[in-house]
């Protein structure tokens, strides 16, 4: 996967084409993520003993596909490569060739 929970991603297809946000959580079985701000749909939830119950607005999952990591340094979207350093995979910007994380 080229997208982890904590990295800064810009949307690339779909109504929420050029937003960027924070990866909130990555299902790799599914190829898909949640990002923050991004893909907001209403879900009807029911009241229970803590909450009261109502329409509330929450994150749903978007395809990795549609996802392109932000370069830390430039802050530009980037295709993401892999390289092993000192006997460690690390990731890296395959527009710069900066090492991400």
């Amino acid at each position: 996967m080229h997208v982890r929970k904590g990295d800064t991603v810009m949307v690339l297809a779909g109504d929420d084409k050029g937003k960027t946000g924070q990866v909130l959580q990555v299902f790799p079985d599914k190829n898909r993520a949640i990002v923050e701000g991004v893909n907001i749909v209403k879900k009807h939830v029911k009241a229970t003993q803590n909450e009261a119950g109502g329409i509330q607005e929450m994150e749903a999952t978007i395809h990795i596909s549609n996802l392109a990591l932000l370069d830390p340094k430039t802050g530009e979207p980037t295709r993401v490569g892999r390289r092993q350093e000192d006997g460690v995979s690390v990731r890296y910007s395959k527009k710069t060739g900066n090492v991400i994380k």
